[in-house]
């Protein structure tokens, strides 16, 4: 461990060191302030050649805020990061040459045709759609058929593929997708993901910023972060494996009273809403073999009725949410 200011930092945080000389992506204790904001504080983190990698965490997490600075459109307030061996500050223009950038928000000319903006972006990097047409075929071939219609009249998930096919049509040894399925239905979200694989498979290194949990799982490795601060790097199961709360699953009659009720139990450490269940994790001293029906009783004296509780295993975001309560 190290002391930053006073401060102290983790190892992990400082390099992510497995296979950290294959690295093509480096960051050492970024931070960035908005006025009184603090939007990112002391991220460290490596991302390895050819791997799809998630910074996963809710909006105001500081996802694109790091991006812009990665991608040279904003300058940290401290700390040093690299892209493809090349410092964000001294060499803006040669990672500007290789990398590609998805924005969270559509950014394309709504007023150019599908065709024209394609053609545009080949060439301000002096290629055409010609040289890299088997990269952008799987995704451009989806909307070809749109190809005279104005970018702005596109579905969302039409603008996504667009927004894709425009980012890739340099070849970028680094692509950074920012949030790139919020908003987009389900079945462009599958397709999106399927397109992620398939491009990981032609040697780019993807960064992908998403809040949603479930997405975790289709990356090699994930950051999870929350107010600016990576809470831990890790592949998902690895992530998960660490959970070591007893973890059980709660419904009754009325979810809203037993949200309520469960947080004020003196046996229940944490307790979140699920979808239509709630999760709970046990205080350490209460962990034994009869929780379960002690727990059921003080529901029932609560006046609960349908009560069902049950031990699961954790997922993703029941360790996100266990970590932000550290």
């Amino acid at each position: 461990m190290q002391m930053d200011n006073g401060e102290l930092i983790m190892d992990s945080e400082i390099s992510n060191k497995p296979n950290y000389q294959l690295s093509i992506v480096n960051c050492q204790l970024i931070s960035k302030r908005f006025g009184d904001v603090e939007a990112l504080r002391n991220i460290s983190f490596s991302v390895n050649r050819g791997e799809i990698f998630g910074l996963i965490g809710p909006d105001g997490a500081g996802k694109t805020t790091l991006f812009r600075i990665l991608t040279t459109l904003l300058l940290a307030d401290k700390g040093k990061a690299e892209v493809d061996s090349f410092d964000v500050i001294e060499s803006y223009k040669e990672i500007r040459k290789r990398i590609g950038y998805m924005p969270g928000r559509f950014s394309l000319y709504q007023d150019l045709s599908v065709e024209e903006n394609l053609n545009f972006f080949a060439t301000v990097f002096n290629t055409t759609i010609e040289k890299n047409y088997d990269l952008v075929k799987d995704i451009y071939q989806q909307i070809e058929p749109f190809k005279k219609r104005k970018a702005g009249a596109l579905s969302g998930g039409m603008k996504q593929k667009l927004a894709l096919s425009c980012a890739l049509i340099h070849k970028p040894s680094v692509l950074f997708l920012d949030e790139p399925t919020t908003g987009v239905d389900p079945v462009s979200r599958k397709e999106l993901w399927t397109m992620l694989k398939r491009l990981k498979e032609e040697n780019i290194t993807i960064i992908v910023s998403t809040p949603y949990m479930d997405e975790a799982k289709l990356c090699d490795r994930i950051a999870l972060m929350q107010n600016g601060r990576i809470l831990d790097i890790d592949t998902t199961q690895n992530l998960i494996n660490k959970f070591d709360k007893k973890l059980l699953s709660a419904s009754s009659n009325n979810m809203f009273s037993l949200l309520n009720d469960l947080r004020q139990c003196r046996m229940i450490d944490t307790c979140f809403a699920f979808g239509d269940v709630v999760h709970i994790t046990i205080k350490k001293e209460f962990e034994e073999d009869n929780i379960l029906f002690l727990i059921e009783n003080y529901l029932k004296n609560k006046n609960h009725t349908n009560i069902e509780i049950k031990e699961i295993e954790a997922g993703i975001e029941d360790c996100f949410m266990a970590m932000g309560e550290e």
